[in-house]
């Protein structure tokens, strides 16, 4: 259990029209024609995911064979806040100069960023607004750090192409973009990059390994063999916070380390 910042109740129920009310609205398929059949399908459906007395507010036909439903209805269920686990940020956000100072003071050189979208994934979205100039939600991407050289390779880069990338770059980290998830493909294409990586470089020289993506469970980095994983709504700065962090710790450790 950890402690609860003040004013967060310790048990939260979900609200619809008002306060406590438990009201849930969830949306699905079912592979049935549209109709009432479908429709008694969809609430038989929601009374076991644990809806009490749902209401199908929304079907739309897909096809001639499928349907989309929107249902509304109240839960039991009730959330123990303390018990919620998440990924905490245990690095403090810099400011652009903040990073660029802290990148020439612990490597005394440029800190090399190489970036792809890999597979069959031709969204460079994600991709493009952590690491192009322009960047996103009002914060400039890695390429307008002075002491970082990025390298965006785009879409659908193979990895060994991508090893091989990073090695002749000699990469200090490898940020990865997946928004393709259907049948787990990103975790696939991930556990697959990692895997590589850790066979082509000795431990002490592998790229820091950086996924991102809406579907990515941030707690996640270990089962796919990364150093950090960022989910929907992750920043420029974040990202660029996170790798002066980590490098620093890289260089701080390899110090100690007696020759």
């Amino acid at each position: 259990m950890s402690a609860l910042p003040d004013g967060v109740p310790p048990v939260v129920r979900p609200y619809g029209d008002t306060t406590g009310d438990g009201m849930v609205q969830v949306s699905f398929t079912l592979p049935l024609a549209p109709g009432k059949r479908a429709e008694g399908a969809a609430q038989q459906l929601a009374r076991r995911m644990g809806i009490d007395a749902p209401m199908v507010v929304h079907a739309t036909g897909i096809g001639d064979r499928y349907t989309f439903f929107v249902v509304y209805g109240p839960v039991s269920h009730v959330v123990d806040v303390a018990a919620v686990e998440v990924v905490e940020r245990e690095y403090p956000l810099l400011s652009p100069k903040e990073t660029n100072a802290a990148v020439r003071e612990h490597l005394q050189r440029k800190l090399v960023v190489v970036g792809a979208c890999i597979g069959t994934d031709a969204h460079t979205v994600g991709i493009d607004a952590i690491l192009n100039v322009k960047g996103w939600a009002g914060e400039k991407g890695l390429e307008y750090y002075r002491e970082m050289k990025v390298v965006n390779l785009g879409a659908q880069v193979s990895v060994p192409d991508l090893v091989e990338r990073a090695r002749a770059e000699r990469a200090d980290a490898v940020l990865v973009s997946q928004v393709v998830t259907q049948r787990d493909a990103h975790v696939h294409n991930t556990t697959t990059m990692s895997a590589a990586f850790r066979e082509a470089f000795p431990a002490e020289r592998r790229p820091l390994l950086v996924v991102g993506g809406p579907r990515f469970d941030e707690a996640g980095a270990a089962a796919l063999g990364v150093d950090r994983v960022f989910g929907r709504g992750t920043t420029p700065g974040e990202v660029a916070s996170y790798l002066v962090h980590a490098v620093a710790a890289r260089a701080a450790a390899r110090r100690e380390v007696p020759a």
